[in-house]
């Protein structure tokens, strides 16, 4: 399957003053695969190096940073050569070699010939606990779950995203219907590429769920394995109330729905947890939209977003009938599933996530992005209803000029703001 990231590698390997490069992301998301195919696809000669459970290489990096002695043992630990020019070097899970980590600094200043991808799925746990990290010397890309665009591409829709990238709006409405039957699968479905493969290969809704359910508990384990002792039981009622959280119609993340009484100093380390290993994301609240945004923040009060929304539908056991079909039942939630897909379409265009709301009013934006030198809100609607009360109140007090509500409803500008289709809202946004 086609990921976009691999355009980034390609740029990243033609760099005339190249760092070693690292992969960020949770598990299951395809870095290794990612890696891999890069290093098959555009070298020569790739050489791959799991530190997870590999004392050997435990032991090489414990030595010194003789980048000559490093590239000795490698030769030997992978039985194949090693040309500056045609390898590419890839290391995985290299958070549990912290030393080899910071041997990245020591290739880039003695052997910046080598071209080094390295990949660690708890690696940003492992900083946080100390370990020594070559600043500035290494560059950095985040792969996460496969967004839309990805997903059609895997599907055999890739003339869906040939139309929408030429931003012809009238044939795109045109097939407005199709997009929105392949939006409704993605929601099911997702971005994990384990499930989407099984999907292309079963076409088994049910398959597909088992497979989503399984990563769950993959997830549920690695608290236990990689988690503080003492913050276990924490980061678990946080990832266990993210559904709850959702489900209101003010989204704030509220403590005292984790646990009765709980308070910020109680949760905050389990939340930290859960973004370092990338399984979830954090919207920020901002009290006015200006520039930039990171200056308007109300750092209590965020909203939590899950990292893939089949992975929502599965930790609610949302059937596929529900949401491809629709269920009054469903109702409430469509809108939560809604903005967790659009949360995740921004982020994996690497747009920061913030929200506006008033201090004494009920009026809320369910998005504010800043592009350029632009402040842009965002109102997302499940379906077309094309009611915007608080995105025309906030754009009427501040002056903003550009607007975007999203829903099901075709593209259409309109004097104070442009109607994106959910299905074509990350590409409008680049």
């Amino acid at each position: 399957m086609e990921r976009l990231l691999m355009r980034e590698l390609v740029k990243w390997k033609e760099k005339k003053n190249r760092k070693p490069l690292i992969i960020k992301g949770a598990r299951q998301v395809g870095k290794t695969w990612l890696m891999k195919e890069f290093g098959k696809q555009h070298f020569e000669n790739a050489v791959y190096i799991n530190f997870e459970n590999n004392p050997r290489m435990k032991n090489v990096f414990d030595m010194d940073y003789d980048i000559d002695r490093i590239l000795s043992a490698l030769k030997v630990e992978c039985g194949k050569k090693i040309e500056a020019e045609h390898t590419l070097l890839i290391f995985d899970e290299i958070q549990e070699v912290p030393k080899a980590l910071n041997a990245l600094k020591y290739f880039y200043e003695n052997a910046k010939e080598y071209a080094i991808v390295a990949a660690g799925s708890l690696l940003g746990i492992a900083l946080h606990e100390g370990t020594s990290f070559p600043v500035g010397k290494v560059d950095f890309l985040t792969l996460y779950p496969l967004n839309f665009t990805e997903f059609l591409l895997a599907v055999g829709q890739g003339q869906m995203v040939e139309l929408a990238e030429k931003r012809d709006y009238e044939l795109i409405n045109a097939f407005s219907d199709k997009y929105v039957d392949l939006l409704r699968k993605y929601y099911y479905v997702g971005g994990m590429p384990e499930v989407v493969s099984a999907y292309l290969e079963t076409d088994d809704m049910q398959e597909v769920r088992t497979i989503q359910q399984q990563l769950l508990l993959y997830y549920a384990n690695d608290f236990s394995k990689h988690a503080p002792k003492e913050t276990i039981p924490r980061i678990q009622m946080v990832w266990n109330s993210i559904p709850m959280q959702l489900s209101k119609e003010n989204r704030k993340f509220i403590y005292g729905m984790v646990r009765e009484g709980g308070r910020a100093k109680d949760f905050e380390l389990a939340i930290q947890w859960l973004l370092d290993c990338g399984l979830i994301h954090k919207c920020y609240r901002i009290h006015k939209p200006g520039m930039p945004l990171i200056s308007y923040m109300d750092m209590p009060s965020f909203k939590i977003y899950m990292s893939d929304v089949g992975l929502l539908g599965a930790r609610c056991n949302l059937d596929a009938i529900t949401l491809l079909e629709g269920n009054n039942i469903f109702t409430e939630f469509k809108g939560a599933l809604t903005e967790q897909f659009v949360a995740q379409e921004l982020v994996s265009s690497g747009i920061e996530l913030y929200y506006y709301s008033a201090e004494n009013s009920s009026g809320e934006v369910d998005f504010v992005v800043q592009r350029a030198n632009k402040v842009i809100p965002i109102e997302v609607k499940a379906e077309e209803n094309l009611q915007a009360k608080s995105l025309r109140a906030l754009c009427k007090k501040y002056e903003l000029s550009d607007a975007v509500r999203s829903s099901m409803s075709n593209y259409r500008e309109q004097d104070w703001m442009v109607n994106v289709p959910l299905y074509l809202l990350r590409m409008y946004m680049q």
